[in-house]
């Protein structure tokens, strides 16, 4: 194997990495260069694999191999060897894009796209999942179906496989001119010969409402939640150019999928690309792809780019809408701890709190604001309040906005507000778990909904946490705050 794939010199990546101000240290990222989609989510003999998009050979998005790394818990990780490398002149030359594993009875078995053009490939493992053969009568299927044909441009990709009682299937992402995205369906008796069954679901790029669906959709996701059924997308080519995950909520009828209600799966346009797996408890564990907002100049310099989400649990509520919430096996993590009760905020103010600071923290934290309140969270806080990242909710709007004009001296990083609606009932609660970790504000709110971005402190100082309000009146009953320790042994704070 080529050195730099590695686990000894991986490990030595990730090491050098470390000092970097803004490298996350509890999420999940490369040891260095670039890192995109998470895949191949599977439990295996009691531990948990993790395959990834990843450029050994710089921060950018180029011949793309696959990372993998497993765990005994979903939060402490430990690197693998590559799995999978392009194969010069072959059908994979140009990547080994994004897919999935499946357990073919006990045969661990990858799917992923070849690039290219876009094709469906696969590969087994004989050995702990460490060293993988690429299947010799690959590629399984050589593109897009007839029916669709040169309308797709050539988009083929993401396979996503699950076993029925009477054969396997799988949906991968597509798209028609003119029309969207589009799912399409194949089944198959041995993972080997595939079968065409038809569009699952198509989008429609003139739908805007509840939100754009693109001209292409990525990286589709079937769960089954009882008896229902959402199909997860991630939608790309927007007006903004932003990349976002959202989701269908309904159910299957036939070789089609029939939708009844559709939302943003995580907000903040720092989410993308995400793989759930069903672990042997019965929870749906997912991981997503956080993009950098920062220029690519500052990202070269870095010598990194991208990370995942923390693992995040999905629950289907009786609305039809999907709760987010972080994996309990995250409090793993916690190390020294503050709290305080009933603290009340009037109108402008601001409350330091000086028993806790740092870049890795958890805050829990219950708000009940009145009618006219905006009021919120600083994180990232200089002394001066030169750096400061603010989250706010707006009662009258109802709506939760992570404020980065001022989060950062470097002019490179992204200062355009990160923003969800939070609509509360009568005498509801505003309940925050927020996670923040160096150059990432994660924002749980009331056990369902979620907001990512990413901000770059500069200033070392830049570790204060306070309260404040801008108008009305605000109780604050609850705040907890813990340290957060590193997933890797190398990062401990």
């Amino acid at each position: 194997m080529n050195n730099i794939l590695t686990e000894s010199h991986l490990r030595k990546l990730r090491q050098k990495m470390s000092a970097d101000q803004h490298r996350p240290t509890f999420h999940f990222l490369s040891p260095s260069n670039w890192i995109n989609d998470p895949h191949g989510l599977i439990e295996w003999q009691g531990k948990y694999h993790l395959f990834y998009q990843y450029n050994p050979y710089g921060p950018f998005h180029g011949t793309i191999h696959w990372g993998h790394a497993i765990s005994d818990d979903l939060v402490y990780w430990r690197d693998l060897p590559v799995a999978l490398t392009p194969e010069p002149d072959l059908y994979d030359q140009d990547g080994c894009w994004s897919g999935c594993a499946v357990n073919d009875n006990g045969l661990p078995t990858l799917f992923y796209t070849a690039a290219h053009p876009q094709t469906v490939a696969a590969a087994v493992s004989r050995d702990d999942l460490i060293t993988w053969e690429k299947v010799a009568k690959n590629p399984l299927i050589s593109g897009p179906p007839e029916e669709i044909g040169a309308l797709a441009g050539g988009h083929f990709r993401d396979p996503f496989i699950w076993k029925t009682d009477d054969d396997w299937e799988m949906i991968i992402a597509s798209k028609v001119e003119g029309k969207g995205g589009q799912v399409l369906l194949y089944s198959s008796k041995d993972l080997r010969h595939w079968d065409y069954k038809g569009i699952f679901w198509g989008g429609d790029s003139s739908q805007t409402e509840p939100f754009w669906q693109g001209t292409m959709w990525e990286c589709p996701n079937l769960l089954g939640f009882g008896d229902r059924q959402v199909l997860f997308l991630s939608v790309q080519a927007t007006p903004s150019d932003h990349l976002y995950a959202v989701y269908f909520s309904g159910k299957r009828v036939g070789d089609r999928f029939v939708p009844v209600s559709s939302q943003m799966l995580v907000h903040g346009g720092s989410f993308y690309a995400p793989q759930a797996m069903r672990i042997a408890d019965g929870r749906f564990i997912m991981f997503g792809w956080l993009p950098e907002e920062r220029s690519q100049q500052a990202c070269m310099e870095a010598g990194w780019n991208g990370t995942h989400s923390l693992p995040l649990e999905l629950n289907l509520l009786d609305d039809g809408a999907v709760a987010v919430t972080p994996i309990q096996e995250l409090q793993k993590l916690r190390g020294e701890h503050w709290h305080e009760n009933e603290i009340d905020l009037f109108g402008e103010t601001e409350t330091i709190l000086p028993h806790i600071t740092g870049k890795a923290l958890e805050i829990q934290i219950e708000l009940l604001p009145d009618e006219q309140s905006e009021c919120g969270l600083k994180v990232f806080c200089s002394p001066d309040g030169e750096e400061e990242t603010r989250i706010v909710y707006k009662r009258e709007s109802e709506q939760i906005f992570v404020e980065r004009d001022q989060a950062s001296l470097d002019q490179r990083a992204d200062v355009n507000p990160a923003t969800m609606p939070v609509a509360l009932t009568a005498g509801e609660s505003l309940r925050w778990r927020v996670f923040i970790d160096h150059s990432i504000v994660t924002v749980f709110v009331n056990e369902r909904l979620c907001l990512i971005c990413r901000v770059y402190p500069t200033r070392d100082d830049s570790q204060g946490v306070r309260l404040f309000s801008r108008w009305g009146e605000t109780l604050v009953s609850e705040i907890k705050i813990w340290h957060m320790n590193a997933i890797w042994p190398t990062q401990e704070e």
